[in-house]
């Protein structure tokens, strides 16, 4: 959880759309969007999984080119958070939409979407709203919010806590289809991101000073 403060804070004389970083996001996020359309016209679990392949990988590789070369952005960071919940969306309902009944389980067919439901409030609403959190403080992205607040950095965007968001449940839905299990899962993100909300609330959010405008 170190960096230098060049890389940590932002800089609006860098700040830029038309990156790199940005690029990969995009391309990834119109490529995952592509084969979960496909599987669902198709009837495919193979292409919505190799969409799924396409987002998780696309986006470690847009923020890895993105501090190997320098051009992290405000901007970036925003439209990743964005897409990475677009793609999130698409895979989700396509899942329940192929799969409505757990592949090795025999509860009725609709209570996939029970899970699916909770996750996707939980990462397109609340965790949104939390990432978003980074643009009151001078960060570059909610990746250096431990300048801000050690607890809900760790909680939220260190490894492990990106790894528990994103992967454990759409793994657990794929490779075993325990449906309990999984709402399980997703309500215990849920109360961690509502608790995360609060400790953010209780922090505040700085507002930035009014500007005059130049023409008074």
């Amino acid at each position: 959880m170190t960096g230098r403060p060049d890389r940590i804070y932002a800089d609006a004389a860098a700040e830029r759309l038309a990156t790199g970083a940005t690029v990969i996001t995009f391309v990834r996020t119109l490529a995952t969007l592509a084969l979960t359309a496909w599987a669902a016209y198709d009837a495919s679990l193979a292409f919505l999984v190799a969409g799924l392949v396409v987002y998780w990988v696309g986006d470690t590789l847009d923020g890895a080119w993105a501090r190997r070369f320098d051009c992290e952005t405000r901007m970036g960071g925003t439209i990743d958070m964005i897409c990475d919940r677009l793609s999130c969306g698409a895979f989700y309902v396509g899942l329940a939409w192929l799969q409505p009944a757990p592949f090795l389980g025999e509860e009725p067919m609709t209570l996939v979407w029970i899970p699916v439901a909770v996750y996707l409030f939980e990462f397109m609403v609340v965790d949104m709203y939390l990432s978003l959190a980074f643009l009151a403080w001078p960060i570059r992205s909610p990746n250096y919010f431990y300048v801000v607040d050690r607890r809900i950095y760790a909680w939220n965007w260190s490894r492990l806590g990106k790894a528990a968001n994103s992967g454990l449940f759409a793994v657990l839905l794929l490779v075993t289809g325990w449906v309990w299990v999984a709402l399980a899962i997703a309500i215990a993100l849920l109360v961690l991101k509502c608790v995360s909300l609060k400790w953010l609330l209780d922090l505040g959010l700085p507002v930035p000073e009014r500007a005059e405008s130049a023409a008074g």
